[in-house]
């Protein structure tokens, strides 16, 4: 697992190194998430972890959609819970209808492990989010350190991953 967990925190390093230009939740946090789905699925990682990147990810997508909305000037009534009721469904249903969610035996704490990790990610990833604004606004609109808006969000899923690796173990 040691080893894993060094694959994905070397993945995002790089990804910092290379990232271009930040917006509401950046592509580079998008696709670290999104390789954090597919490695950790494909290395057979518990569900749990798996959604927490999953959470991570659909909230990144839903708020990244948003802000281009924004640029956009669209605004048509509902449209922030449109996108994220969209990007949620559009993920779970599909996961649901293939036996991945809802298994009787693929539980933790009476919750699906999945649907679990998702709801956790998501909260953990909106955490970074209103952390880093927080710590922006301290400092008088500037971050602390560069790239701190994906460093936030993006570290508070790794632990959470590494918390719950050992709780569901």
């Amino acid at each position: 697992m040691i080893k894993k967990i060094g694959l994905i925190s070397l993945f995002l390093a790089t990804s910092f190194l290379l990232s271009l230009k930040a917006w509401a939740v950046c592509p580079v946090c998008v696709v670290a998430v999104g390789f954090g789905v597919g490695l950790s699925r494909y290395l057979g990682v518990d569900d749990v972890l798996t959604g927490i990147w999953i959470g991570g990810m659909l909230l990144s997508l839903s708020l990244w959609t948003i802000d281009w909305f924004k640029k956009k000037k669209w605004r048509p009534k509902f449209r922030n819970i449109i996108v994220i009721a969209f990007y949620y469904l559009l993920t779970i249903i599909p996961l649901y209808y293939s036996g991945i969610i809802g298994h009787p035996f693929n539980k933790f704490l009476g919750i699906d492990k999945l649907i679990f990790g998702i709801v956790l990610g998501t909260i953990g990833l909106y955490a970074g989010n209103v952390w880093y604004q927080f710590l922006k606004k301290k400092n008088n609109g500037h971050a602390y350190f560069p790239f701190q808006k994906v460093v936030m969000p993006v570290s508070i899923l790794i632990i959470l991953n590494i918390i719950f690796y050992f709780l569901t173990k």
